[in-house]
């Protein structure tokens, strides 16, 4: 993890070293995932996998084989190369990191309430998000057809009408953003489905759908939750020049923030005698009453540093922006979709 971290942080000030040298049509695609084959995904409830794990001794169960509803799990960037625009999705090191981190830190979140389904997916570079140029756009492009393929593999095969749920990070959020708009939206049947959505560390805007609204409290259904998370009093610096062209800089003067600890989308300081439980980067417990939260000025998470060893000390907290609100989400999605059967 720590060398991820290293990478995330070190894309904004040498994009140059990981971004391709040549332009997207330059290189060869890899070959797309098959997703009517089990190992084109990373995660399903009747397979072992990473979702299914637990933080050491927490007490928490993989209720997969009873959950009462589904969650489609958009993992974010962890091709952090600048060989091709896009990564093998049969790669089996980078498969080995998207289980290792992705998975098991953040779509485990939900597998007491939710069955799992994950697809691997020809992810974009980190450094799409850095160019200019309209070759990151076409990556993504990539990325988003291929996560497209896989969801309507899951409603026709797997999702038998089931409450839906979903959850992404990251580039995962923003090929979120896209199916909810595109595929679910125009879907009538798909959109009553429809839960939550949690939408961390995109560039998830306000009034950026059509009928799924933000949530503004604890226990609403068919809305999403957003949110970046940041050291207090951090804040993202204008865009200027090239940087006003980067993917990474879509929506921010318009970002939504969905507080984690409340669930409101309110200013108000939500103090950690609200904090569930974090789990850190070791993934070998629990940790509660660590983070404060607040949504700030320009609409990201603040949080106080963590009152705790194993998180990262950058003001840049992107990479745990689930880790850090690990069980508020676990506890929230259990209620969403208590609600949700109610009213069916």
């Amino acid at each position: 993890m720590r060398s991820i971290l290293v990478a995330v942080a070190g894309l904004l000030l040498l994009p140059c070293c990981l971004t391709p040298r040549k332009s997207f049509d330059h290189y060869p695609l890899p070959s797309p995932p098959d997703f009517t084959r089990e190992e084109s995904w990373a995660a399903l409830p009747w397979k072992k996998d990473s979702a299914d794990a637990l933080p050491a001794g927490s007490g928490l169960h993989d209720e997969q084989v009873h959950a009462p509803a589904d969650v489609f799990f958009i993992h974010p960037t962890l091709y952090f190369k600048g060989k091709n625009w896009n990564g093998d999705a049969n790669d089996e090191d980078l498969r080995k990191l998207t289980d290792k981190y992705a998975i098991r830190h953040q779509a485990s979140i939900f597998n007491e309430t939710c069955k799992v389904y994950a697809p691997y997916y020809r992810q974009a570079t980190l450094a799409a998000f850095t160019d200019h140029n309209g070759d990151g756009r076409r990556a993504l492009d990539t990325a988003y057809a291929d996560v497209r393929r896989a969801f309507l593999h899951y409603v026709k095969n797997w999702s038998s009408a089931r409450p839906l749920v979903i959850a992404a990070h990251s580039q995962g959020t923003f090929i979120a953003q896209r199916l909810i708009a595109e595929v679910i939206e125009a879907d009538p049947a798909l959109r009553e489905r429809l839960v939550v959505a949690y939408l961390a560390g995109g560039s998830a805007a306000r009034d950026m759908f059509t009928t799924i609204v933000p949530c503004d409290s604890a226990g609403q259904t068919n809305c999403y939750a957003a949110w970046h998370t940041r050291r207090w009093g951090s804040s993202f610096k204008e865009a200027n020049g090239k940087q006003e062209k980067w993917l990474a800089y879509d929506n921010v003067k318009t970002y939504e923030c969905v507080n984690p600890l409340s669930w409101k989308r309110d200013s108000a300081y939500a103090p950690a005698a609200l904090h569930k439980g974090s789990v850190p980067v070791k993934f070998d417990r629990i940790d509660t009453g660590i983070v404060d939260a607040q949504c700030s000025p320009q609409h990201i998470i603040w949080v106080h540093k963590p009152k705790a060893k194993g998180y990262t000390r950058r003001k840049n907290y992107h990479i745990l922006d689930y880790n850090l609100f690990y069980m508020n989400v676990r506890e929230n999605v259990k209620l969403r979709v208590e609600n949700f059967l109610l009213k069916e």
